[in-house]
């Protein structure tokens, strides 16, 4: 094992503060870290009392390119009065470099998870989905990589057995599961009733917010003016891939609740962006791939020291067993007929 200190453990406060004040900012002392365990993320109160967001990426995730397309794709959809949190320019620049770490800095934004069970909210997430993808249809990411089989899915998978991660106990069961899961993606054997089979190769691609989760979409209560509603935040992963990406996280439940509130999403999207209905038979495949792709993640971050303390329930042969269980749902999932709506 590699005995080195992380990267993160010289991102002190007084390097954070030292950092915004590279960038023209004044900090007076106070900040609190938010909740992210891909970067570092902190809110900080200026000496004129603004508060602001400094993010500082994970070394070594992005490249400088990466980092400055997804700048530009949040400075596109800001520019097409699109709800999201887009970084300030500061001193002629999104992107900044301090002690050894890229960081941008971002105007806070109040705001709580969206109520999901309200299909008013829902139809609004629609609407402003669509014009998320709108913007992101334009054109395409140039360096920023795309949602596929490959990253996703199989890459994850030899990573992990190459690493020697899974237990000895829990490995063939978890390679057969993982291997069976990723060929019925791969041969697109996924049931559509709109044409017989539809894969994700099949797909259009367009650049997405790439990690549209509840927490990634702050919502702010509506006053008397017609101000609130969501704004988006986080797009750390934003890249290439199928709309449905940016829809199918915010599906949960029974069945029938997911169709409802799949129902809702398209009734909003669909007022401002047609959606190919074919993409509906991507949802299981792309829930799978995620949680492939989940495990290796925890497991390539295993020495940050902010993983360990987070999830400790990981790579015990409980955990794998469960990831068993959770691949062999996946497989009958992806044998039955899609959400409609």
């Amino acid at each position: 094992m590699d005995n080195a200190p992380h990267p993160y453990a010289a991102l002190t406060p007084d390097v954070v503060l030292d950092a915004l004040a590279s960038a023209g900012l004044y900090g007076d002392g106070r900040l609190m870290a938010l909740g992210s365990y891909e970067n570092r993320v902190y809110q900080a109160v200026l000496e004129d009392g603004q508060r602001v967001v400094a993010k500082f990426y994970r070394p070594g995730r992005w490249s400088e390119e990466q980092i400055l397309e997804e700048h530009a794709f949040a400075a596109e959809l800001a520019a097409a009065e699109v709800p999201v949190v887009a970084p300030l320019v500061l001193q002629g620049a999104s992107l900044h470099r301090h002690a050894g770490f890229d960081f941008a800095v971002a105007p806070w934004r109040g705001g709580r998870q969206p109520e999901l069970d309200d299909f008013e909210v829902l139809e609004w997430l629609g609407r402003y989905l669509a014009r998320i993808h709108n913007v992101g249809a334009a054109r395409p990411f140039a360096q920023r990589p795309a949602l596929d089989l490959q990253s996703f899915g199989q890459d994850p998978r030899d990573w992990l057995l190459q690493a020697g991660i899974i237990p000895l106990d829990q490995q063939n069961a978890w390679r057969a599961a993982c291997d069976e899961a990723l060929e019925l993606i791969a041969a697109s054997t996924c049931p559509s009733s709109a044409t017989g089979r539809f894969g994700l190769k099949d797909a259009a691609s367009i650049r997405l917010h790439g990690d549209c989760h509840p927490g990634n979409v702050l919502w702010t209560p509506v006053d008397d003016a017609g101000h609130g509603g969501p704004h988006f935040v986080d797009l750390d992963d934003a890249r290439m891939g199928p709309a449905v990406q940016d829809l199918w996280m915010l599906l949960s439940g029974e069945r029938r609740q997911r169709t409802l509130r799949l129902s809702a999403l398209l009734d909003g999207y669909e007022q401002l962006r047609a959606f190919d209905r074919r993409e509906l038979a991507l949802i299981e495949p792309l829930r799978t791939l995620r949680l492939i792709h989940y495990s290796a993640w925890l497991a390539r971050r295993w020495a940050d020291p902010i993983f360990p303390v987070n999830f400790p329930w990981f790579g015990s042969s409980d955990y794998w067993r469960g990831q068993v269980g959770l691949l062999r749902e996946q497989i009958e999932a992806m044998g039955e007929e899609p959400l409609t709506a």
